[in-house]
């Protein structure tokens, strides 16, 4: 069978409904979702579909800071470069069960920036915390 390509806001919603359904069961990252950000998920996933909205289809609809959210996490919860590369792999192993195609791999692209530069950012962060 061949996979289509991500082409709407409803296969954003497809792709971004699955990835958290394994993330908020998953060990190392369900705990950081469900218990530690007592993420709301009716409010969440709205807010997901429009962010990857954007993402792949830059309609801006997307208005948020997600640095300062992490940030803001990171301050309940330590982040660490594990929790980053297992959401990354969560979210390109979704990705391309679901989808194939160059909107896919522009998402899973942007996936790997993101989580690169937050876990940079964050790092960086806890390193000056210790001098």
């Amino acid at each position: 069978m061949v996979k289509q390509d991500i082409q709407t806001r409803d296969d954003i919603m497809i792709l971004v409904n699955s990835f958290y359904n394994h993330v908020k069961r998953d060990k190392l990252l369900g705990p950081v979702f469900n218990e530690i950000a007592k993420v709301n998920w009716n409010t969440h996933l709205p807010k997901m579909y429009d962010f990857w909205e954007n993402v792949i289809f830059h309609t801006g609809s997307y208005r948020g800071n997600t640095l300062k959210v992490h940030m803001n996490l990171n301050e309940l919860t330590p982040l660490t470069s594990d929790h980053f590369e297992h959401w990354l792999l969560l979210f390109k192993v979704t990705a391309k069960e679901l989808f194939e195609g160059p909107n896919t791999t522009a998402a899973i692209n942007k996936a790997e920036s993101i989580a690169t530069v937050i876990k940079i950012k964050l790092i960086e962060k806890q390193k000056k915390e210790l001098l």
